[in-house]
């Protein structure tokens, strides 16, 4: 348990911050999945109709350090590889 009252603070702003977090983690989340589902289903322009929503989300949550830049880096360029499979 936090002692001092800086220690205090910081654990409230830490409460604060994690909600936050986790709103951003979850929006990015199911951006990702929406392009999942359209490789998925064979449909390649929903994919990158949902990949144009998606990259975005997933390089601001590698800015925010929600995720790491090379984890971000790592989907977007999967997620493309698949979307690019489709047009074969």
């Amino acid at each position: 348990m936090a002692n001092t009252s800086s220690a205090k603070k910081a654990t409230r702003k830490i409460a604060r911050r994690t909600i936050v977090n986790k709103s951003r983690r979850t929006q990015m989340r199911g951006a990702v999945r929406t392009v999942e589902e359209a490789i998925k289903s064979g449909d390649r322009n929903a994919a990158l109709e949902a990949m144009k929503h998606a990259e975005p989300e997933l390089m601001q949550a590698a800015q925010r350090n929600i995720i790491h830049r090379n984890n971000a880096s790592r989907k977007v360029s999967r997620l493309t590889h698949s979307i690019a499979k489709l047009a074969k």
